[in-house]
């Protein structure tokens, strides 16, 4: 018989890659029961997925392309929302159902071990689904105005590990402290609809007066977008020293999101 021993661990070697490997199919029961359940008892199905954002970028074009006049670099302004549309829902939803992922999996973290690590992860992966049907949209918006997506569109998995990464460090830091602190629960629609209003979903970050850039790219939202449009649509605000500053703050969310987690974890069977 195998021997499992179970103990407290620190810094990086908190992540035992070997161990959710193991546990690999548990992930993928969870993210497709997460799409299922999501999805359940709806008229439109999974159509929502499209729906949404369809919905979002024709408020956007009117509100951020008509009213307020912002340009969309010679890309069809539709197109040029749409591609920022994505990379935000993929976000948005990402950290909401991490957020939540623990508490509606109670069962399963007071009886049974695995690494929990894989519960928030898991709410996170589910987005790529809904990611990948509002695809069907975005060729169509393809054809609809005669665009044609260059190499860069290779670079899409690329925008995406990324934007997965932000996604999973913040959902991993909200997931946690909700556990003990359930005024996280409450607070989360606050900081999504903050983060939301200083991220350039509807506009280029090209827009923002030059003197607050930098503070503006310390939102970690911020270079996944531009990047996430440059792979759709060809065209972004990419500055090289504020990419690589956007690139540093991901990470430090990502892993001290992991790290905090982890030492939380512990106590996750006791308080929850």
């Amino acid at each position: 018989m195998k021997e499992i021993v179970i103990a407290a661990t620190r810094g990086l070697g908190t992540i035992r890659f070997r161990e959710m490997w193991e546990y690999r199919e548990l992930f993928y029961f969870l993210v497709w029961r997460d799409v299922k359940v999501r999805y359940k008892q709806t008229f439109l199905g999974i159509a929502w997925a499209v729906v949404r954002p369809l919905l979002s970028m024709v408020v956007f074009t009117f509100v951020f392309n008509r009213l307020a006049g912002f340009s969309s670099e010679a890309i069809p302004y539709p197109l040029f929302t749409y591609a920022g549309i994505l990379a935000w829902q993929f976000f948005s939803e990402g950290i909401t159902g991490a957020s939540q992922s623990l508490l509606s999996n109670t069962n399963l973290i007071t009886k049974v071990y695995f690494p929990r690590l894989i519960i928030p992860s898991a709410a996170v992966l589910r987005g790529i689904v809904d990611v990948g049907v509002a695809f069907a949209l975005l060729f169509s918006l393809y054809l609809y105005f005669g665009f044609l997506p260059g190499l860069h569109l290779l670079l899409l998995p690329v925008a995406v590990c990324w934007g997965m990464m932000v996604s999973l460090g913040v959902g991993l830091w909200f997931s946690a402290l909700g556990v003990k602190y359930r005024d996280v629960a409450h607070a989360l629609p606050f900081v999504v609809q903050l983060l939301f209003w200083i991220t350039p979903v509807g506009y280029s970050s090209a827009e923002v007066p030059s003197r607050f850039v930098p503070f503006y790219w310390l939102n970690p939202m911020t270079g996944v977008i531009e990047f996430f449009r440059y792979a759709l649509v060809g065209t972004a605000n990419l500055p090289s020293g504020l990419v690589l500053l956007s690139i540093a703050v991901c990470l430090a969310i990502f892993l001290s999101g992991v790290m905090t987690f982890k030492r939380m974890e512990r106590e996750f069977a006791d308080v929850i």
